[in-house]
């Protein structure tokens, strides 16, 4: 009787370690909208990496984080459940501000090579408080961002979006803008 037993419980060690996984490290999900395009195109599958919110790690500026519903959001009636994705634009205590078509962060110009177009909006100044991120979608003119409900609380951040596996040809790593100037819409799109 328990030389049969062996397989299953093997198979549902393998099930709890996938499940462990799945809540704790790596989720796949899809990209439901044009919000960041054209880093991110419709239907795109990606992993998001989920230890880096879980341990309180700074998320760089130009990460693509996924989070949930901030509070505003779901104070005016939308789903508490719906996850939304976009890039961090600010951390705490960046002063942030878009205008004449450009990104602004701390009086400084922001090189964004990933944006299709410019932004037909002005926004700010804004201070990001303590304990909040500033995020945009790449497609800034027809995102539903920052820019319109305001600093998005960290606790809200899911995870960061690492790796696109869908579709195969644009299988790979999603990467995001460094001090060195590596990466860019290139790489990403």
């Amino acid at each position: 009787m328990g030389e049969r037993l062996k397989p299953w419980r093997s198979l549902l060690l393998w099930l709890a370690l996938a499940l462990l996984l799945r809540w704790a490290v790596l989720e796949p999900r899809w990209i439901p909208s044009g919000s960041m395009l054209p880093t991110l195109q419709l239907q795109d599958r990606i992993l998001v990496e989920k230890l880096r919110p879980r341990l309180r790690q700074t998320l760089p500026l130009n990460s693509i984080v996924v989070f949930k519903a901030p509070p505003v959001l779901v104070e005016a009636g939308y789903d508490p459940k719906a996850a939304l994705i976009k890039r961090v634009v600010g951390e705490p205590g960046d002063q942030v501000e878009v205008r004449d078509g450009q990104l602004w962060r701390n009086g400084v110009a922001v090189v964004e090579p990933w944006l299709g177009e410019a932004m037909d909006y002005r926004f700010g100044p804004v201070t990001v408080p303590a304990e909040h991120l500033m995020v945009l979608g790449d497609n800034r003119n027809a995102s539903f961002d920052s820019h319109l409900w305001g600093p998005l609380p960290r606790r809200a951040v899911i995870g960061t979006a690492v790796l696109r596996y869908w579709p195969l040809n644009r299988l790979g790593p999603i990467r995001f803008s460094t001090p060195t100037g590596l990466d860019g819409a290139e790489q990403l799109g």
